[in-house]
């Protein structure tokens, strides 16, 4: 992965672009950040692409363009194209209930009131439905916001950062399907093991193991050749947490046996390994309306409505989402079928464009994609969690001071 053009040719200021470089480094310098890779592509073609630091602080091996990363929720617009593929295929309506194909979805109930051990709760008034779960408005939730009764509940069970050992993926579900929901499916927002029971509706669907579609359906056609759950490369980065007395990054082994070899249950929310070059690629098709390389997986129509804002009212996450960590900030940024979208650069005091498309993943890795301006944005490090510094903030900005035509 090396830049294919001079900046200038497609609008960008190399100077402006050594900002970058300016800002981010001394985050590895003063230990704040093992390391980092960034890339910034425009009009199809890579202008900038700079690496820096360590991906084993410890081993001494520094950041390379072919280094492996823990993408975490960078997995979720993979598994968020997949549904729609199938969606495309005719195999599903977006309105119908998931228990069609997940019939262990057939009565969820919903928490009204009382504590994790012993909750109040009532029937869900409509079903779980397929646009639900791509939205995040189908009332699960994840074990790490520790901010609900019903999150405890998802401790207790084994839920937190993973899963319980030897849980495949549909095991996985049919356990989140006892638990009750946080709240009536589609009347708010809340960050979710949903893309994972959206991925084990895509197995259902397909009649294919996770893995197996991605593999087949979507990494193979783009060329995407170092993508998958799990890896046994010698060169996937270290992972690191903050040191709570100094603030340098720790290394976190127990943490990091993510990503290595395969899991035992196939996370569509967050279990994917990749390589800068992969998720460039896996951009690429999504800014050229679901086409990369003369193969076509998705319509532009498709791409287009996954892109926009399906919150109702076209409010943003500020006004429909419940306040807990998201890879993105609320306001201003609404959400589509599996990406947040922006809505109001105003309102998000941000550079960006509306329309823009994002996520990250838990461990500060970062995407987005400008279809106003032709443009795709990577940031990969391994520092869990991804709120420990106000990475993609400082990027955004630094990325589009340097836009200059």
């Amino acid at each position: 992965m090396k830049t294919e053009l001079e900046p200038a040719e497609v609008g960008l200021d190399a100077g402006r672009l050594a900002r970058i470089d300016r800002h981010f480094a001394p985050y590895v310098d003063d230990g704040r950040l093992p390391g980092w890779l960034i890339a910034v592509s425009r009009r199809g073609k890579l202008a900038y692409v700079s690496a820096y630091g360590r991906r084993d602080i410890e081993a001494g091996l520094p950041v390379e363009t072919d280094t492996h990363w823990r993408i975490f929720s960078m997995s979720k617009p993979v598994t968020s194209v997949a549904a729609m593929m199938l969606y495309e295929e005719g195999a599903f309506d977006l309105t119908d209930p998931i228990s069609r194909w997940l019939p262990e979805f057939a009565n969820p109930r919903v928490y009204v009131k009382g504590s994790a051990l012993k909750p109040l709760t009532e029937p869900a008034t409509e079903p779980i439905r397929v646009w639900h779960l791509l939205t995040h408005t189908s009332g699960l939730t994840y074990g790490f916001h520790h901010a609900h009764p019903v999150d405890a509940m998802y401790r207790s069970a084994g839920f937190e950062w993973g899963a319980p050992p030897g849980l495949d993926l549909a095991a996985c579900t049919e356990k989140w399907a006892e638990l009750p929901l946080v709240f009536q499916p589609g009347s708010e927002w809340n960050y979710s093991v949903s893309t994972d029971v959206l991925g084990r509706f895509v197995e259902a669907v397909s009649g294919q193991p996770l893995d197996e579609f991605f593999e087949q359906r979507i990494f193979t056609p783009l060329g995407m050749e170092h993508t998958s759950f799990g890896t046994e490369k010698e060169n996937l980065a270290a992972l690191y947490v903050p040191d709570p007395a100094t603030g340098k990054a720790l290394r976190n082994d127990g943490f990091g046996q993510v990503g290595v070899g395969r899991p035992d249950y196939f996370s569509g929310g967050g279990g994917l390994v990749s390589t800068a070059g992969d998720y460039h690629r896996f951009t690429q098709f999504l800014l050229r309306g679901g086409e990369l390389d003369g193969t076509r997986l998705l319509s532009p129509r498709t791409v287009g409505l996954m892109a926009s804002n399906h919150l109702p009212g076209d409010v943003d996450l500020e006004a429909y989402g419940r306040p807990l960590f998201a890879e993105m900030p609320f306001d201003g940024h609404g959400f589509g079928l599996g990406f947040s979208v922006l809505r109001d650069p105003v309102k998000a005091k941000t550079l960006g464009s509306r329309g823009e498309y994002a996520w990250g993943g838990a461990a500060s890795t970062a995407f987005w994609v400008d279809p106003a301006e032709e443009l795709t944005v990577l940031f990969f490090t391994q520092l869990l969690p991804s709120s420990t510094y106000p990475i993609r903030q400082y990027l955004r900005t630094l990325v589009y001071q340097s836009l200059v035509d």
